[in-house]
């Protein structure tokens, strides 16, 4: 396998100006995006992207979820395509780097390679994964969890947004629900490039982050009950407060996680109290706990400790305690092979990097189960993602898609 000279780069302004160009699409109101999935504004990004991409010469199949993927041909008709993507389905206050990096990145890489006459053996396509950030529709990564088979594209057609309106039924509205069967593709390999929506690239001053492994996620639904009494007239030694169970929990929550260190993480947040009187001493309260860890171990060991020591906490308290597992993933480990393309390409382009969990969940993440799968990371201010102020640099985007280029284009072989 022929790497590719160090001197071949991305068009780091041409990319900057795709970027802003498509955020123009579903503005935010202080200058993010809001192109939530399935929405007009994101059938609007998607023609826009399309536009982009047949006029590179590429070629669009659609899948029933409506993942949209462009195709450059290879030399080699038999040989298994290298893909490369993201997403372009943002939050409501989102910003414009989250995911729209990956998918605009990926296309970087094709216009250069025209640009430059460069022909690969294998076909390279460019994918932009339907509703990854989950935020209309739940759950996140929903398209590449299909195709992956953790997902049942019937059950997901049914899933409803706020106002009642279902996934599927809004997917074909706006246009975007193709013919291809989800998950028939087979793939070489796939990566994605990503900010890192986290504070650890800046802070130690490096240029890219090489994605070994995502964290495994455990989502535990949490039931404190106590009995509901009036706050003034009820003496304290006499009260069922279910709302100290909740404190309790959630210093015990911390505790755990920081037992765990470095990488595991976990804290309560989603809340709900009954009866959510200021004159009533809570009766039930009811909250999601999310434990994250990269290690399968320390992440069933958290959630054993927390099922261990949480009754005996509310028990000392006159509540009762139950809980249940509603959403969960193992942990990832990406190919070793796709992230050693990463870190030759960053050691060939002379970028400072280091080694990375990728603390949120990605589309790599299911794609990861069915191909050889790697991840390119580049720094973003304050580690701010899900955000309008979500901002990263020029230059960060350059060496992150710079990075990208190389461990795709070495994947894909140079002919010639």
């Amino acid at each position: 396998m022929t790497a590719p000279a160090d001197n071949l780069r991305i068009n780091g302004d041409r990319l900057w100006d795709s970027i802003h160009e498509i955020a123009k699409i579903g503005p935010g109101l202080r200058g993010g995006s809001n192109r939530q999935t399935v929405t007009d504004e994101d059938a609007e990004g998607r023609r826009l992207f399309q536009k982009w991409c047949e006029a590179e010469g590429m070629t669009m199949g659609v899948d029933e979820m409506g993942t949209m993927f462009f195709r450059r041909e290879g030399t080699d008709p038999d040989a298994l395509p290298v893909y490369v993507g993201s997403h372009l389905d943002t939050q409501p206050t989102g910003g414009r780097y989250d995911g729209v990096l990956g998918v605009l990145g990926g296309l970087e890489i094709i216009r250069q390679l025209n640009a430059l006459d460069i022909k690969t053996k294998h076909p390279i396509v460019v994918v932009n994964w339907t509703n990854e950030e989950g935020t209309r529709f739940a759950p996140a990564m929903m398209a590449s969890g299909v195709f992956a088979g953790v997902l049942d594209q019937a059950d997901v057609y049914k899933h409803t947004d706020a106002e009642g309106k279902t996934f599927g039924d809004e997917l074909q509205r706006i246009g975007w629900k193709g013919e291809e069967k989800v998950g028939d593709r087979k793939m070489k390999a796939f990566f994605e490039l990503h900010i890192e929506q986290g504070p650890i690239l800046e802070a130690e001053g490096k240029d890219i982050g090489v994605v070994t492994h995502g964290q495994g996620l455990r989502w535990i639904e949490c039931t404190v009950t106590g009995k509901e009494s009036h706050t003034g007239s009820t003496p304290m030694p006499m009260r069922k407060n279910a709302g100290r169970g909740l404190a309790q929990i959630t210093e015990l929550v911390h505790e755990i996680a920081m037992s765990q260190q470095p990488n595991a993480v976990g804290a309560i947040g989603h809340v709900d109290v009954y009866p959510n009187s200021r004159n009533i001493i809570p009766g039930k309260v009811v909250f999601t706990i999310d434990f994250r860890s990269h290690l399968l171990d320390v992440l069933n060991g958290m959630v054993d400790r927390l099922q261990a020591e949480a009754p005996k906490l509310c028990e000392a308290l006159g509540v009762s305690f139950e809980c249940e597992i509603v959403g969960q993933f193992d942990p990832p480990a990406f190919d070793e092979d796709c992230v050693s393309a990463v870190r030759r390409a960053a050691d060939r382009l002379g970028y400072s990097h280091r080694d990375i969990v990728s603390g949120a969940g990605h589309d790599a993440c299911w794609i990861n189960r069915v191909a050889p799968t790697a991840m390119v990371m580049c720094p973003c201010v304050d580690g701010l993602s899900h955000n309008e102020d979500e901002d990263i640099t020029k230059e960060w985007a350059t060496a992150g898609a710079d990075v990208l280029f190389h461990a795709v284009v070495e994947t894909a072989e140079i002919v010639g």
